[in-house]
């Protein structure tokens, strides 16, 4: 069996238009040499169709990963893809991200052992991302800021992660003020070291349950590189139902006892341990 060379893994939840958009994305992939799994936690059957549909139309290989709907289950979906994964170099992003077209090409050139890739994204209004076709998409015309700037878009500095190419990109990535971390949406790294650390820690609800896992990889002597102006992806608007104030204040509970004990195994990861050795 040929193993591809990156499994991107894409979580979604009930965002089936969304969803097509980030797959024609992947589809307009400057190399081909990858897998697609979907962390699906609990959508109903117009996600399957959406990806059944593109299964039918690509060559690319795709595996929808499902759990039954039980409220924000995010870790645990990300848990079962990390197994499914094929290749030995794993890209997480969301069901709302528009990868460009280099978006796998970037991650794969730029990896290096004992490093995960910390990217970011684009954020686009409601208008702006309902607005995207398919033909946007294989033309790369949303990403051009002349195409967004028509459609209303107001100029800001983070309009060069648009922009950045080469020199520009590699200043701009080692002087951010932003610190590389693990989010979810936009980042890269080694299957091994996800499941050495154990995986996602299953009892995080939303809200820095990506960073909690990149601190424990951090423990364990992980590098964390910025390529925020590398690896390009758009955001597609949505709002955030799910959001709440204790599974906030839970979450910063345990990420205060993982950074306080330097423990980089979760007990409530891949395999559910007794005790941490």
């Amino acid at each position: 069996m040929n193993l591809a060379n990156a499994s991107v893994i894409i979580s979604t939840f009930n965002q089936p238009h969304w969803l097509q958009k980030v797959l024609w994305g992947y589809e307009a992939q400057t190399t081909k040499d990858f897998e697609i799994i979907i962390a699906d936690d609990g959508s109903d059957f117009q996600t399957k169709k959406i990806i059944n549909d593109f299964k039918a139309s690509s060559t690319i290989t795709v595996h929808h990963i499902w759990q039954p709907d039980e409220g924000f289950q995010k870790t645990k979906i990300l848990n079962k893809a990390v197994l499914q994964a094929n290749s030995a170099y794993l890209i997480f992003t969301d069901g709302d991200c528009i990868p460009r077209n280099d978006f796998v090409e970037t991650h794969l050139k730029l990896k290096q052992p004992h490093c995960f890739l910390s990217g970011g994204y684009f954020k686009l209004t409601d208008s702006i991302s309902k607005a995207i076709t398919k033909q946007d998409i294989d033309d790369q015309n949303c990403f051009k800021w002349g195409w967004l700037r028509a459609r209303g878009l107001k100029k800001t500095f983070k309009v060069n992660k648009l922009s950045a190419f080469g020199f520009k990109a590699w200043f701009l990535n080692t002087f951010t003020t932003t610190k590389a971390t693990f989010d979810g949406m936009n980042v890269s790294g080694w299957k091994k070291d996800i499941l050495e650390v154990n995986g996602f820690d299953e009892r995080m609800q939303y809200g820095g349950e990506d960073r909690e896992i990149g601190e424990r990889l951090m423990l364990k002597g992980i590098r964390f590189k910025q390529v925020r102006y590398s690896t390009v992806c758009l955001h597609l608007y949505h709002e955030r139902p799910y959001k709440n104030l204790e599974a906030l204040l839970k979450n910063k509970a345990i990420r205060k006892q993982t950074r306080r004990s330097r423990q980089f195994i979760t007990k409530h990861g891949i395999k559910k341990l007794s005790q941490v050795e």
